[in-house]
């Protein structure tokens, strides 16, 4: 009888002592599978080839996934393969595999999602057919057929929210909640940073916090020491000080005492998924989450006329043309190569004067400042 794997059916015929396996979307079609398999084998069955199938190479990809990348990344890639062999039968062998399958796929991608979401999934099938070509036995056959031409893209700036209504957000909070906000906005932090974030990431004599990341290449673990700023360092001794779990490793903890919290209490957060959204529910603005404190973060350090440079250190990208990317990105940064051009033109209509140093009138610009000149 077929078994479930996952979410498709495994067929299974045995003959002469040789076990036989075929993977089918629905337990039907494999029950009807191993009935023609039994009473006409040599038709139905040819002798077993050394062959790789799409289900095949999806199940060793994602193995290599999950221990290799965040569990985010690896979602991404798992859903990318779920969309995928639903268009694709699993049990047909790489090798017959065209442009045209995954030109029609990534079409379609783009069609009913749009054309960022279908250039992503295609950039995650790219490396897992280079993957398969390097690591598997025996290897996927080159050229790459998921190499197809990008879809069009429309994308907008990402959002970044008005400074007052972070501190709306913000006002509204009070002990952990108001120390986390304040590490997201003064390390411009991404959320799993923050959500990892332990009691050895912080060195309070030097003032310094390391965070780690695998956004990068390869996915391996790296880690930055950023300036601890003396606001966030006030308020982190505070709040360990505080905390109700003393001997907890990490700095951030689930502390709801709600049943269905009790399983999670005392450990450090994963998602938090609605905890913004009811914030700026109630403080009544636009709703944005942590990685839009990230963005603010950026735009008050451009603002303040920080270089890329300085902006690219606190973000803690690998390039500064990501960061220059990125700045591009957030809508703040459109108009500069323009009035740099006329800047440079050596007439009388228009002077432009080096900009001064300007007072820092706002709390966010006082905490960010803080942590480009600490």
């Amino acid at each position: 009888m077929p078994y479930k794997k996952g979410q498709k059916w495994v067929a299974q015929v045995r003959i002469n002592g040789k076990r036989k396996e075929k993977i089918f979307l629905n337990k039907r079609d494999a029950i009807v599978w191993e009935s023609e398999s039994r009473s006409n084998p040599e038709e139905i069955w040819p002798e077993k080839t050394n062959t790789v199938s799409l289900f095949d190479w999806s199940q060793a990809y994602l193995d290599y996934a999950k221990a290799q990348f965040a569990q985010v990344t690896y979602d991404e890639k798992k859903a990318v393969f779920k969309r995928l062999l639903t268009e694709i039968d699993p049990a047909l062998p790489v090798s017959e595999l065209t442009l045209g399958h995954f030109q029609a796929y990534v079409t379609k991608q783009k069609l009913e999602r749009s054309g960022y979401a279908a250039n992503k999934d295609r950039k995650n099938l790219v490396a897992a057919w280079n993957w398969g070509n390097e690591y598997m036995n025996p290897k996927l056959p080159k050229p790459n057929p998921c190499q197809i031409k990008k879809m069009p893209e429309v994308r907008s700036p990402r959002y970044v929210p008005p400074e007052e209504d972070f501190w709306k957000v913000y006002n509204l909070t009070t002990g952990q909640d108001r120390v986390m906000l304040q590490a997201f906005l003064h390390l411009a932090a991404r959320r799993s940073e923050v959500f990892k974030l332990s009691l050895d990431d912080l060195d309070f004599n030097t003032e310094k916090v390391q965070l780690g990341t695998r956004k990068r290449h390869g996915g391996d673990f790296e880690y930055d020491w950023l300036p601890m700023t003396t606001m966030l360092k006030e308020s982190l001794e505070w709040w360990i000080e505080k905390r109700p779990i003393k001997d907890a490793k990490h700095v951030f903890l689930c502390l709801e005492e709600k049943n269905f919290c009790k399983e999670v209490y005392g450990k450090p957060f994963k998602h938090r998924q609605h905890f913004m959204r009811h914030l700026c529910e109630r403080a009544k603005v636009k709703p944005f989450g942590f990685h839009a404190i990230r963005h603010l973060t950026a735009s008050v350090l451009y603002k303040l006329g920080c270089t890329v440079a300085e902006i690219q250190a606190v973000l803690r990208h690998q390039s500064a043309t990501t960061t220059a990317k990125y700045i591009k990105s957030l809508g703040i940064e459109s108009v500069r190569p323009a009035l740099e051009a006329l800047s440079q033109q050596k007439r009388n209509v228009l002077h432009f004067r080096p900009r001064e140093p300007r007072e820092i009138k706002n709390d966010s610009e006082k905490a960010v400042s803080g942590a480009v000149n600490a």
